[in-house]
């Protein structure tokens, strides 16, 4: 299981060792990113550091309570930045924005709970309002985080980040549904599941029933909804404060674009964005 980088241990600088995180990573946030000025960009890197850090753990071989242990060493580490005390790398490259961009303690803590629904041995969401409140732990707290730090007005950046926050989340889920399934999570709401006459007993059953491909391409939609919610709030946004969540916005979007093409019947065979194609959505939107 992933640890925490030691400060001791390892000669880098707690902005460096999130900066090498991010370019490790291959995210697909990297050009959204990258396109910030350098105080607003380190801080991204530092946020996302943490998220990989804390959803590596879930991924990680490992007993589930070993997984619940690591994640609650992590809530300690929140409490100990907040006081001014942090003493891993990632929370010490957080000291500084926690307090140039007022980020909110219960949004660290939010994502800590939806990475503990992931440590689960087994994963089922019971409702569609089940599904977005986990999107608005694992997504929408990612996207809170991100506005203070982007620069955005207060009174649409909440409504953004949870919009395009759920939009994310949900092509994630529909993305990853084979793999999800390998460790038995499944995201797809029983309730969607039952409108389709899912049987939900077996796990390696659902996702080769027939009708499972109305239940994910019911999910796709919501997820399109979520993203012309997003488009729409979006459109009133001076330009510079706009553009990281666009990127991200429009990456996903041909993600789920490329997914629907595919079809819902195959969903052993992968999808996913050229890196090319990430480059050029960033150049179209003034990267450079």
């Amino acid at each position: 299981m992933t640890r925490p980088a030691d400060p001791v241990l390892e000669k880098i600088s707690p902005a460096a060792h999130a900066s090498r995180v991010v370019r490790q990573s291959g995210t697909s946030f990297f050009w959204a990113m990258r396109l910030l000025p350098a105080e607003r960009r380190q801080a991204m890197y530092a946020v996302y550091a943490f998220c990989r850090e804390v959803d590596d753990i879930v991924d990680s071989p490992g007993e589930p309570a070993e997984k619940l242990r690591a994640l609650e060493r992590w809530r300690e580490e929140i409490d100990l930045l907040y006081r001014g005390q942090p003493e891993w790398l990632t929370s010490r490259a957080l000291l500084e924005p926690v307090d140039q961009f007022d980020l909110p303690q219960e949004e660290f803590q939010a994502i800590i709970d939806g990475m503990e629904i992931d440590a689960a041995p087994r994963v089922r969401i019971r409702s569609v309002d089940g599904l977005l409140d986990y999107c608005r732990k694992v997504a929408g707290a990612v996207g809170m985080l991100s506005i203070r730090v982007f620069g955005m007005p207060q009174k649409p950046g909440p409504r953004i980040a949870v919009a395009l926050g759920n939009a994310l989340q949900l092509t994630n889920i529909l993305r990853d549904v084979k793999s999800d399934a390998a460790r038995n999570r499944l995201y797809i709401p029983s309730e969607v599941l039952q409108k389709y006459s899912v049987d939900e007993r077996s796990l390696s059953r659902i996702i080769v029933h027939p009708s499972f491909a109305g239940a994910c391409l019911e999910l796709s939609r919501l997820a399109r909804r979520y993203y012309l919610e997003t488009e729409w709030l979006l459109k009133g946004l001076r330009r510079g404060l706009m553009r990281p969540a666009v990127i991200m916005m429009e990456t996903y979007q041909e993600t789920l674009n490329l997914l629907d093409t595919r079809g819902w019947k195959k969903i052993a065979d992968p999808v996913s964005l050229k890196s090319w194609r990430k480059v050029w959505l960033a150049l179209r939107h003034g990267l450079f």
